[in-house]
């Protein structure tokens, strides 16, 4: 069951609702909807977790946790999947999202070094906003959706497994009665 190798991977609910920036959402946050673990539950916090990652905002933790609250999926997933830009990751991920953003504008890519420092806020990005925030609308977007198709593929095709698994035994059951 997916379930089973998910929950191997997840925080304990109990921590996460008492972390001190989710205290924000109140009692929200202890609707159970955004505990459970199944298909449309699952598929929907990659959508929103995968989307989250790539918004260039501070707080996307939180982002991505009124997003799961407002659309009642798995909440610890979604925030942890944020955590897919981080600060290794974001200047090459944010470099390909401004080339992408660059490319469907039609607009040269200009040489930027990105860096996470108010200097570079005020100076380069006032010159490369719009492609750059285009870009990684993009592509959070199609990670989202290839992340919700993939995680339902991956819970189907795991049940189906597993009624395999359960006919076969019934079948070698029947056979030594």
């Amino acid at each position: 069951m997916p379930k089973k190798i998910i929950k191997r991977f997840l925080p304990d609910y109990k921590k996460i609702r008492e972390h001190k920036h989710l205290k924000v959402f109140g009692k929200l946050i202890h609707d159970p909807n955004l505990w459970h673990l199944n298909r449309r539950s699952v598929s929907g916090a990659f959508s929103v977790g995968l989307f989250m990652a790539l918004m260039p905002v501070p707080f996307q933790m939180i982002l991505a946790a009124a997003a799961s609250i407002l659309l009642r999926v798995n909440l610890p997933i979604a925030v942890a999947l944020v955590w897919i830009t981080n600060p290794l990751t974001m200047p090459v991920i944010f470099y390909c999202a401004y080339k992408l953003g660059a490319w469907v504008l039609d607009l040269p890519v200009q040489e930027v070094e990105f860096a996470l420092t108010a200097e570079w806020l005020m100076t380069q990005l006032g010159d490369i906003w719009a492609p750059f925030l285009l870009g990684c609308f993009l592509i959070g977007t199609f990670l989202a959706l290839i992340g919700n198709i993939m995680m339902r593929w991956f819970w189907r095709s795991h049940v189906l497994k597993g009624w395999q698994a359960r006919r076969k035994r019934r079948k070698a059951k029947r056979h030594h009665s």
